[in-house]
């Protein structure tokens, strides 16, 4: 085990950071050979396998292309649960967990419709069942594909989701062929700029989806715009929306939702201090 741990930091280190290395082992350890960090140490003499070698030598070549690991395992853990993930759908990021808290926090305990706009994966709409036991959802998606890693990653957490095949950049249509209104719509839709590309990682770049990343440089609000127009005709009286928003964009979300005459828009922070959330209530129904 010893060489082969020298094996992938050697490979590695012109192409990742030392942290990120060492998160790399433990999860190869993990899931190629079944030995957890705890057992390192034990384990340090242990021959592996020629299968395990191999396997482990495939990952660390497709890690130098920077395909990201998640991909490369099928799946990741998102607020302690496991999802399936491949390049239909965007890896969950941290971020997104402080978006379902923001909810949870909100309505625990309470009865509630549930919405969630552009769900890829479906960790935000399946980790709200798991943990609203009261709370009925739905996950709309436009990509086929996207909606089949949902529904196998509902049927691994052993949830029932009602799943809509939809686009949300047709508002109206949508809404029209939903009959279900929702006391919760949430979404983190494609937020980043075209010229923000510069500054992304490869691995990002390169393998995760476009279709759920990207707006246009002149039209950054385009999501949030139709699913606030969707949202004034499916949130039920006292109904809420929960933006995940482009950091750049806090005060631009907060002032569209406010002439389209949302109330009570509120701008949070993710635990880092970034403008990473926008909530609001409907006002006409």
């Amino acid at each position: 085990m010893t060489g082969t741990v020298a094996y992938i930091q050697n490979t590695l280190k012109d192409y990742y950071p030392p942290s990120e290395i060492k998160a790399f082992i433990r999860l190869i350890m993990e899931r190629v050979c079944d030995i957890q960090p705890h057992q390192f140490l034990l384990c340090k003499d242990k021959e592996l396998s020629e299968t395990e070698k191999t396997q482990i030598y495939n990952i660390v070549e497709r890690l130098v292309k920077y395909e990201p690991i998640q991909y490369i395992f099928g799946k990741t853990d998102f607020y302690g649960f496991e999802f399936l993930v491949d390049p239909s759908v965007l890896i969950p990021r941290p971020e997104t967990e402080e978006l379902v808290e923001l909810i949870v926090h909100d309505y625990a305990k309470k009865s509630i419709d549930i919405l969630d706009v552009g769900t890829g994966s479906g960790c935000i709409a399946i980790t709200l069942r798991r943990l609203l036991k009261k709370a009925q959802v739905s996950a709309l998606d436009i990509s086929p594909e996207a909606l089949k890693i949902a529904k196998r990653n509902a049927g691994i957490n052993r949830v029932q989701l009602t799943f809509y095949e939809k686009d949300i950049l047709q508002p109206s249509k949508t809404a029209d062929s939903i009959e279900d209104e929702f006391d919760v719509i949430v979404s983190n839709p494609p937020y980043v700029m075209e010229k923000e590309k510069a500054e992304m990682e490869k691995n990002v770049l390169d393998y995760e989806p476009s279709l759920a990343l990207f707006v246009p440089d002149d039209n950054p609000l385009l999501f949030y715009n139709n699913i606030a127009r969707f949202a004034e005709q499916k949130l039920k009286k006292k109904g809420y929306l929960y933006f995940e928003i482009n950091a750049q964009m806090g005060e631009a979300v907060v002032n569209m939702l406010r002439m389209m005459e949302f109330k009570n828009v509120e701008l949070i922070q993710d635990l880092s201090g970034k403008d990473r959330f926008v909530k609001a209530q409907t006002w006409n129904r």
